[in-house]
């Protein structure tokens, strides 16, 4: 199996997020279902249904996180330095409008564009790596081809 890298942040959120499943939601769902059981004929019952519904939900998700938990390789970007790889900051401009923006590189499972957080496997992502503060990088995006200047590459 192929190793998940995470950030710190990234590995935690996602431990927190299991660990509120197994110790608040799994529990809830099992009495939701034990009290939707105790109101008779379980063919024509649509609490039972749904609270069977979320609980196949949140099991699913148990055992995804569970094995990406497993199989995380948890890097420090803290001591990562040089061109551009994955955990690094990177404040881009957009040649053509001069619009500044920030992403940090990531994992599949830490990906937020809204929050700034750009999957490594990401067009964008993979034409930043190895670059430097100051190269210009060319990406294919479904909106058209676009062009960035690297202003600043920071670990944290």
């Amino acid at each position: 199996m192929e190793k998940i890298p995470l950030t710190r942040a990234g590995f935690d959120k996602l431990d927190a997020e299991l660990k509120h499943l197994k110790s608040v939601e799994r529990p809830s769902i099992i009495q939701a279902i034990s009290e939707a059981r105790e109101h008779g004929d379980l063919s024509e019952n649509a609490e039972y249904h749904s609270a069977k519904e979320k609980q196949s939900f949140i099991e699913g998700r148990i055992k995804e996180l569970e094995g990406v938990i497993s199989l995380a390789e948890v890097i420090d970007t803290s001591r990562l330095s040089g061109p551009i790889k994955f955990g690094a900051t990177v404040a881009l401009v957009d040649e053509d409008t001069d619009e500044e923006k920030t992403y940090q590189i990531v994992g599949e499972y830490e990906a937020d564009i809204e929050k700034g957080r750009l999957n490594m496997k990401s067009p964008l992502a993979r034409a930043l790596i190895g670059k430097t503060v100051g190269d210009s990088v060319e990406v294919r995006t479904p909106g058209g081809e676009r062009a960035y200047e690297i202003l600043r590459v920071s670990y944290s």
